[in-house]
């Protein structure tokens, strides 16, 4: 035991965010910056803490001239930006704000609404360097990351479940990566016979384990966060990770336990040289196709992305 909990802890090894769109949750963990997307983005805007925030925001584009299609994209780009505001006012780093899920397939479009997302936290009086712009970790979300890169837009690659994805963000110069770790470990336990694993084990925690260290054996300076754990061994047995992104609730675990907290992941340490030949469109594309997690999982998480962006906009036409 030790007097400082395995949160205060990790905080000494790795960059901790708040995986959340709830800022009275974040405030309460201190976390240096803090995650949304449009599940939690659903969630936090059915709070009473942002029902003033919504009806300001419904308010202000209904005085705009616009058709009612483009009011609703208005609408939901200024409630995610407005639910961003209230998130870096809490925290000192960086909020993550999704391109909606509809253009992960889209260079252009998600490269058009990344721009109007920074444009309106500027008009909030929010600088660009508080902001990452969140987008699906496919083909085309990754060009449009290596292209808002040279425009000093950061942006924060998601949805990302293997290798090939991570070296492709990477060579595109993407400052942060989100390589999802629970959602790994779900893949495993549904789709093979095995469903118990140990904690170095776990697939997820090798696959960032594996990213992790072939970044810094190449140089790579993109950011790795691991993301989505369903259980704070995962977390732990990734300590040393850049960042770590994580839900209230395992927070709360972290803040409870005051075990000793052991440094898992270190650049001085990142074991056997791993060779990797990076290729283009084709090889990325058959390499992904190649991966019946990362495919399913990808197309998954987009859709699910799109179901909550879908049921925001229609609690949105209903607000009273």
């Amino acid at each position: 035991m030790t007097n400082k909990s395995k949160l205060e802890q990790l905080k000494e090894m790795t960059t901790v965010v708040a995986d959340t769109g709830d800022f009275e949750a974040i405030s309460q963990y201190s976390p240096e910056d803090a995650t949304t997307n449009p599940s939690l983005i659903l969630k936090a805007a059915q709070m009473p803490a942002y029902k003033d925030l919504v009806s300001q925001v419904i308010a202000a584009v209904a005085a705009e001239r616009l058709s009612s299609e483009e009011q609703l994209a208005l609408c939901m780009d200024k409630l995610a930006v407005g639910i961003g505001g209230k998130i870096v006012a809490v925290v000192p780093g960086r909020v993550s704000t999704e391109v909606d899920a509809r253009l992960s397939f889209d260079t252009a479009g998600s490269i058009s609404k990344a721009r109007q997302l920074i444009s309106l936290y500027e008009q909030a009086g929010i600088g660009k360097e508080r902001v990452l712009i969140k987008m699906a970790s496919t083909f085309e979300g990754i060009r449009a990351a290596e292209l808002l890169e040279k425009e000093g837009i950061n942006c924060n690659l998601t949805l990302l479940f293997n290798f090939s994805q991570a070296a492709a963000a990477a060579d595109a110069g993407a400052f942060l990566i989100s390589p999802f770790v629970g959602r790994i470990l779900d893949w495993h336990k549904a789709s093979t016979d095995r469903t118990d694993y140990s904690p170095a084990e776990d697939p997820g925690v090798q696959s960032v384990t594996q990213i992790y260290n072939y970044y810094k054996q190449s140089g790579y300076k993109t950011v790795v966060m691991g993301a989505s754990f369903r259980n704070i061994d995962e977390i732990t047995e990734l300590a040393g990770c850049d960042r770590l992104t994580i839900s209230p609730q395992l927070l709360q675990e972290l803040d409870d336990d005051f075990g000793i907290l052991t440094r898992k992941l270190d650049p001085k340490n990142t074991g056997a040289t791993i060779e990797y030949t990076l290729g283009g469109e084709s090889s990325f594309r058959y390499e992904l196709n190649n991966d019946a997690m990362a495919t399913e999982k990808l197309s998954h998480g987009i859709r699910a992305f799109v179901a909550d962006q879908v049921k925001l906009e229609s609690w949105l036409k209903e607000f009273k």
